[in-house]
């Protein structure tokens, strides 16, 4: 097996990333794909109708491109420099999370790894590929088998270093890379993160129903949200951090150094009030190269109204009127619920 070499760990590093380890693709099991045949066939993927459409692909890396030998995953750091739920019970605000409150990862890291591939296809001779969690891979159990962090209780990736704030990025390669050590399970008895889920997503640990996550209901999710959820979103309007941040291994986590994935200070805190307001030009505009623009501007009104309606502010009737003409029938009906919920016809 071929190590990486000191040019290119030193460029890891110099590139930002926080932490990386190697996995021998001939070495992962089945039990990720036994769990996602499992949570495809009790449709809890909802209607991420790809994932079932992938599922074959997404089993296993060599699915996806069968010459593959290793895969190197990076973790790259974006601890927040505030609590994320600090706006959880401030009505009249909106909470984003904490990963769209600045530009898109995926366009940042991207290049990073295009610069490091092209550097061990340089050293291998073998042929290389980059993915940043758009195509049809199991970044997080690469991850923890990699040792860059372990799958917690929630699902998400939990480091010992960086807490719950790490992107990842994969380079699989045709070449036999030199592994490091695989990391382990220290979640323990803990069970806060599963605890504190508003809409109880997860039906035992280490699983998850889609159906039921905030990040799915505000993002992933097209239509209406079912009635006896929407007041459990409270004033979340794009995301969930509440299983990441409770997490107590964040207490060893530090902020994100590059200036790019710091938050925007106009997206820690944003008035409902004012987001109400925006068209679809000035929803671009605002959103321009953050994760938020991809949802488009409608099912951002759609979230924002939710949120108005949790608010208990009857203050903001004003903003939602103007929504009841929408030609939307989603954003419509989101508006008349927000209405009743403050005491309006």
């Amino acid at each position: 097996m071929a190590k990486l070499s000191k040019s290119v760990t030193k460029r890891i590093n110099s590139l930002g990333f926080a932490s990386y380890g190697i996995v021998d693709l001939s070495t992962i099991d089945d039990r990720q794909r036994d769990w996602l045949k499992e949570f495809i066939s009790k449709s809890r993927h909802g209607s991420m109708h790809w994932m079932a459409e992938t599922a074959d692909r997404r089993s296993h890396p060599n699915r996806l491109w069968p010459e593959a030998k290793s895969a190197l995953v990076l973790g790259y750091n974006y601890g927040p420099e505030t609590d994320p739920l600090f706006t959880l019970d401030q009505g009249e605000k909106a909470t984003i999370s904490v990963y769209a409150r600045n530009k898109d990862y995926h366009d940042l890291i991207k290049g990073k790894l295009k610069e490091l591939a092209g550097l061990i296809a340089r050293d291998s001779g073998e042929d290389v590929k980059v993915f940043v969690d758009t195509a049809p891979l199991m970044e997080k159990p690469l991850a923890e088998k990699a040792g860059v962090g372990w799958q917690g209780k929630h699902t998400n990736l939990v480091s010992r270093e960086f807490g719950s704030w790490l992107f990842l990025g994969v380079i699989l390669s045709a070449a036999h890379l030199e592994t490091t050590p695989a990391e382990i399970d220290h979640c323990g008895s803990c069970t806060s993160c599963l605890d504190i889920c508003p809409t109880n997503a997860f039906p035992a640990p280490y699983k998850l129903d889609a159906r039921l996550c905030i990040s799915y209901l505000t993002i992933e999710h097209k239509d209406p949200v079912d009635e006896h959820l929407r007041e459990k979103l409270g004033n979340r309007i794009y995301g969930c951090d509440d299983c990441l941040a409770v997490c107590p291994w964040n207490k060893f986590a530090s902020m994100a150094s590059d200036i790019k994935l710091k938050a925007r200070e106009e997206l820690n805190a944003p008035d409902l009030r004012d987001l109400a307001s925006l068209d679809d030009q000035a929803f671009r505009q605002k959103f321009a190269g953050s994760p938020v623009k991809r949802i488009g501007r409608n099912q951002f009104i759609r979230n924002v109204l939710y949120a108005i309606g949790n608010s208990n502010d009857s203050k903001l009737k004003s903003v939602i009127e103007p929504h009841l003409d929408e030609a939307d029938p989603v954003v419509k009906d989101a508006a008349e619920w927000a209405l009743r919920r403050l005491g309006g016809v």
